[in-house]
């Protein structure tokens, strides 16, 4: 196993729980993420995770999708229901999109499939840390059209109906708004929002896009609203997004 570098002294403090029912994977995690300067916690079924993290601060979860009990995409889920918003990395051995489209649509916030390397699961887990961070930092209150996006809050809303992110959906739909009009490549979305060079499934942007819309286009699911909200989020073939009005 290659060196997974020094810790850096502004992750000391950063608290991963690591959730794998199997033994030799979950202590080598372990092992390996306190080396790199994290502090870690450790549970081996989804009931024992989401009891952990109902009542211990973690600032990210490394969360396997095959678990006995409850997979790992019902664990997020259920977490996502009582508030709890810490990022989700899964590991997973499922590589196909449906199930990657599954583990976002619950709230998730990155992947990792099987087999890895740690240093890969390092950067990510660091790079999850460092957009988590940034959104919690900015200040400014974005707006366009009828979507608001309060950073300090970390709350969204739109027609004054707040939606409810993860903080990957988050950092995008921030990403979008600060350059409303603009045509942004997907390139210049995994370099902004992902915060390194992505290696794993390509449709990931296509992914996230496709679930922002379905949260921030449709009408309330109350009822309130009778009708549909203008679109924000637009394909530019073979260029890449835009948020703006039709």
């Amino acid at each position: 196993m290659s060196t997974l570098g020094q810790p850096r002294s502004d992750e000391r403090e950063a608290r991963i729980a690591v959730v794998d029912d199997e033994r030799n994977i979950r202590e080598l995690l372990e092992a390996s993420l306190r080396f790199a300067g994290f502090e870690v916690v450790s549970a081996a079924t989804g009931q024992e995770a989401i009891v952990t993290l109902l009542n211990e601060r973690v600032d990210l979860v490394v969360l396997d999708v095959m678990l006995p009990d409850l997979d790992g995409f019902e664990v997020t889920r259920r977490l996502r229901e009582r508030g709890i918003t810490t990022p989700v990395l899964f590991l997973t051995a499922r590589d196909d999109v449906p199930s990657t489209v599954t583990g976002l649509t619950v709230g998730g916030d990155d992947y990792v499939t099987k087999p890895f390397s740690l240093e890969e699961l390092v950067a990510r887990i660091r790079a999850v840390l460092r957009r988590t961070a940034s959104a919690k930092a900015a200040s400014a209150v974005l707006r366009y059209a009828d979507l608001e996006i309060d950073s300090d809050a970390h709350e969204v809303r739109r027609a004054g109906r707040i939606i409810e992110l993860s903080p990957t959906e988050f950092e995008l739909l921030r990403y979008l708004t600060a350059n409303a009009g603009r045509v942004l490549s997907r390139q210049q979305i995994l370099d902004h929002v992902w915060d390194y060079d992505w290696r794993g499934e390509p449709t990931i942007v296509e992914s996230y896009i496709s679930y922002l819309r379905r949260k921030i286009d449709q009408p309330s699911p109350d009822g309130s609203g009778s009708d549909k909200p203008v679109p924000l989020i637009h394909t530019k073939r073979g260029l890449g997004y835009v948020l703006k009005t039709p």
